[in-house]
């Protein structure tokens, strides 16, 4: 299976059905122009010199070009390399550190963020931009390209990188997660089982595709399914539905609650939604039971993460005993049982499997083609992460004897606030920039709105006075906007173990 060839098989069979309808650019275009333009930028790739495993940069909201460009570096073995634009210009730099790519491709929305990019790295060959707001200088590329079927494809593997989608850890650095066409393939077979795709479908993505909800996104494609593209704003997405007849979509808690939250949500059709996926962290019972009441179609959850895809799957049948007859109510804060083609074990540091009474903590470990190849240029972290085909992915939980995992912490204190991933050191170091602060420890609280927020404890320096406004202040200048702190706490001392590491279970035990 090549990943990139999805396009080609839906535009001899339906040619004239919509693909993709971009939303905010009022674009729609075909399967038919679809696979035209897939093939254009691909031999517009080779035209500039790129060889197959070569790295494609690519630095843009969801649109149309950024789709048609992940199909065609597939279809030719290039490696897509999406990055996220709501980092800084200087982590931005250390991942095209990392890839190397040949070449960036910007959005010319994004075309003052790309430029402050380039100004601080040599390392990219070329850079292009398309759009109205940018040069066009990737439309100039691709334009004068024919329609018709690369050459390179014939020599695609499924064992060959497909991407390499961009994650942090517990240092703080962004890590590449590489996948091949066959783990991404194997991650479509989860999300077809769960969700139970029918080709009358249309799929909205409400997240980004620099994120691993590219994969979902790409998986209802591969049913011949049109696909909206947005960028998430509430009141558009219930827009969308009730326009395009959207049946499915993947939703945080932050984007459910907003949604539910528009002032004339009622006068909203619809009916055409068959099932709502959410993710992206902890979904509070409340907020589930409300979704649950007031979207007419059934509800699913999904576990997983950059590396693995989704990896468990909380059904549509456990919400509705859940919430319905009561059955198992507690199954709404598990994150479900192990996947389709996905085998999952909780087990102790030294790899035994832990009892089945949802009492016992270990580590989940997964066993998938679904799982990344590895981490891109850090075998390192790669041996760390993949034992013996196990993939150990740091989060700690309980089971009960029917396999539903309960997630009770993250041994890399990862916080998920809606939807995207917070690294407390990130947070921490950030923080500590400001130079009254002597200590500085961040952990995630539960927030009904967002899943969980950041909440920052601080240690003045004797003879210094702060105040949250200072923290805040300190965090803006350098951290997204989603990584600053919601909460800021004093205290005196930091709670810690005799060999000087900070006890954070304290501090969520006193934040309770």
């Amino acid at each position: 299976m090549n990943i990139g060839l999805i396009p080609q098989k839906w535009a001899r069979l339906t040619p004239q059905k919509e693909a993709v309808i971009d939303a905010e650019k009022n674009r729609r275009i075909t399967f038919s122009e679809l696979e035209d333009l897939v093939n254009q930028i691909a031999n517009g790739l080779i035209s500039i010199g790129l060889q197959k495993g070569d790295r494609v940069g690519i630095l843009s909201k969801n649109s149309i070009e950024h789709l048609a460009l992940f199909y065609a570096c597939g279809r030719v073995g290039l490696v897509a390399q999406p990055m996220n634009w709501r980092l800084s210009a200087s982590e931005l730099v250390k991942i095209i550190g990392n890839g190397n790519p040949s070449v960036v491709i910007v959005d010319g929305d994004l075309s003052g963020l790309g430029k402050q990019v380039q100004a601080e790295t040599d390392l990219v060959q070329q850079w292009l931009e398309y759009g109205e707001a940018g040069d066009q200088s990737f439309e100039s590329l691709v334009q004068g390209q024919p329609p018709i079927e690369p050459s390179l494809t014939s020599n695609c593997r499924v064992e060959d990188p497909f991407f390499i989608l961009y994650t942090g850890g517990t240092t703080g650095e962004s890590k590449g997660a590489l996948h091949s066409h066959e783990s991404v393939w194997y991650g479509m077979q989860n999300q077809t089982v769960a969700e139970r795709i029918v080709p009358s479908d249309v799929y909205m993505l409400t997240g980004q595709m620099f994120h691993i909800p590219i994969v979902l996104a790409m998986n209802y494609h591969a049913h011949g399914c049109p696909l909206v593209l947005m960028n998430f704003d509430a009141e558009l997405a219930l827009n969308l539905i009730q326009e395009e007849r959207v049946s499915a979509f993947l939703g945080v808690t932050t984007m459910l609650n907003w949604m539910m939250a528009v002032p004339n949500f009622k006068s909203f059709n619809l009916d055409s939604l068959r099932n709502i996926q959410y993710g992206g962290g902890p979904m509070p019972s409340r907020i589930i039971r409300e979704a649950l009441d007031s979207f007419p179609c059934s509800l699913i959850q999904g576990y997983g993460q950059t590396e693995g895809t989704t990896m468990t799957f909380l059904t549509q049948e456990d919400h509705y005993l859940a919430i319905r007859e009561n059955l198992h109510p507690e199954r709404l804060r598990s994150c479900g049982r192990e996947g389709f083609v996905t085998s999952v074990r909780i087990v102790d540091p030294a790899g035994s499997v832990v009892p089945q009474d949802n009492k016992t903590p270990g580590e989940i470990i997964v066993k998938s083609k679904a799982n990344m190849l590895g981490y891109f240029g850090r075998p390192d972290l790669t041996d760390q992460t993949i034992r013996d085909g196990w993939m150990w992915t740091g989060d700690i939980a309980t089971w009960d004897s029917e396999g539903y995992c309960y997630i009770v912490d993250r041994a890399k204190d990862m916080i998920i606030s809606g939807g995207e991933n917070i690294y407390s050191i990130q947070v921490e170091e950030a923080i500590a920039k400001n130079e009254a602060v002597l200590e500085v420890a961040v952990i995630g609280v539960p927030d009904d709105e967002w899943g969980e927020s950041v909440k920052a404890f601080v240690v003045t320096k004797p003879g210094h006075d702060l105040s949250s406004e200072d923290i805040m202040a300190t965090a803006k200048n350098n951290l997204a906007s989603y990584q600053k702190p919601k909460f800021v706490e004093f205290v005196e001392e930091l709670p810690k173990a005799p060999t000087g590491k900070i006890l954070k279970r304290n501090l969520r035990a006193d934040s309770d």
